[in-house]
């Protein structure tokens, strides 16, 4: 039996109980901060020669130098042609479909002028250089080498680093295959916080980025969270999460699946049920019962279900679009008959699936919008990962000699009010 929470929205303390399943503090182990603060020092530090004692510590990977960590172009090349047929048709459609869908989300510059002549407006740049950490310790992800890649290329970055550590020497083809797929520009088998170290500062062989992105394990994440101010990251990550909201009318094995497509990624992440049908909650927990024993990481679906999971009956689906907001998912299927109206309640999601046949899976792989999506409750304040996180925009402002007369007289005297005079004079002797 999974020993998974069944909760009510009439109980008297469901408040405190959703608190308590919700709770997740993403603490900083001292050992691992510790860990981390020393290997970034050392690589801001030593340079090559530290992220090659790194590599040798805990990849067991020997080189002569970073150079020999870097992979030709032409491995990359070959890795995609030596795909199987069906796997790269699936890799390219999956990539099609991802660059279609971002090259709608291109910010423009654009100016208008004012009724002084002042022309004002916003200049949208592409970053230069951005740094994509793909993991390749227990897993291989090619996935996150296009969600990380598509939308910087589309947004024009020049160059894009990928670090992708290789343990014993050990490369996956399909992540290899992706970066020559994706136009990533170099990669270098280095991994954990040695590579965000790698990135964030600078080495004789590994070039400064401009910003950081991708999924890493503990090291990786307290090395991202350090290096920021340093480099821009995309986000701090936490487990994985989903929220399936349902009226009864799905597939209770489709359900359950769901819920485990979630629970398979890690002991820590969560998955949650709403439904206000509780004949339909027996069902869900009836088939997981039934399907986990057939799951090849059923130890770490049990664990994460028993943890942090929930199958809760609430009142309506009105009730179930509060609740979701409150919880803030960074997955929420609304997995009901007719789920439009359900849409323009929910404020805080990082994807919202529409409709029982919208499952969580095709949106990690090939819908097209964006994978890295916002956890731990951080879709209240923030967005998916996107072209604008590659792009950057700046203010243009030109004055017309009737607007240096008009606008220096309001700064002049803000400025004074602020007890700036140098801020004064500087506008005052523009107007004429």
């Amino acid at each position: 039996m999974i020993g998974l929470r069944r909760l009510s929205t009439r109980q008297p303390d469901f408040g405190a109980q959703l608190a308590a399943l919700l709770a997740f503090e993403a603490v900083q182990d001292p050992k691992i901060e510790t860990a981390v603060a020393e290997i970034l020092a050392d690589v801001r530090r030593r340079g090559d020669a530290a992220v090659l004692d790194c590599t040798r510590r805990f990849d067991r990977l020997d080189a002569p130098a970073v150079a020999a960590l870097e992979l030709p172009r032409a491995e990359l090349e070959r890795a995609l042609e030596a795909l199987p047929r069906k796997q790269r048709a699936a890799l390219e459609a999956a990539a099609q479909r991802v660059r279609a869908y971002h090259e709608r989300q291109l910010s423009h510059s654009w100016r208008y002028t004012d009724e002084e002549g002042n022309e004002l407006g916003q200049q949208v740049t592409a970053l230069e250089r951005v740094g994509i950490y793909v993991p390749g310790g227990k897993a291989a992800y090619p996935s996150s080498v296009i969600m990380n890649a598509t939308p910087a290329r589309v947004a024009g970055v020049a160059e894009i680093i990928m670090t992708v550590p290789a343990p014993g020497g050990e490369k996956n083809g399909l992540v290899l295959a992706a970066a020559a797929l994706c136009g990533v520009t170099r990669v270098f088998t280095v991994g954990g916080a040695q590579a965000i170290g790698a990135l964030a500062y600078g080495t004789q062989t590994i070039p400064q980025v401009d910003k950081i992105v991708g999924p890493g394990n503990a090291y990786v994440v307290a090395a991202k969270r350090r290096v920021f101010g340093v480099v821009g990251i995309d986000m701090v990550a936490g487990p994985s999460e989903i929220l399936v909201v349902c009226d009864g009318t799905a597939e209770a094995d489709w359900i359950a699946m769901d819920l485990f497509s979630q629970a398979e990624h890690d002991e820590r992440a969560q998955a949650i049920l709403l439904t206000p049908d509780a004949g339909f909650i027996a069902a869900v927990a009836a088939s997981m019962e039934r399907q986990l024993a057939g799951m090849p990481r059923r130890d770490v679906i049990r664990a994460s279900l028993e943890a942090r999971g929930a199958l809760i009956e609430v009142r309506d689906l009105d009730e179930a679009c509060a609740l979701a907001n409150r919880i803030a998912p960074e997955h929420l299927e609304l997995a009901v008959e007719n789920p439009e109206p359900l849409l323009a309640g929910i404020r805080h999601a990082g994807a919202i699936f529409l409709g029982r046949y919208a499952s969580e899976a095709v949106g990690d792989y090939c819908a097209g919008p964006n994978h890295v999506l916002p956890t731990s409750r951080s879709a209240r304040y923030s967005s998916p990962l996107g072209v604008y996180d590659f792009q950057k925009r700046s203010s243009v402002i030109r004055v017309s000699l009737e607007g240096a007369a008009k606008l220096g007289g309001i700064a002049a005297e803000l400025a004074r009010g602020e007890g700036l005079p140098a801020h004064a004079k500087s506008a005052e002797y523009r107007m004429k």
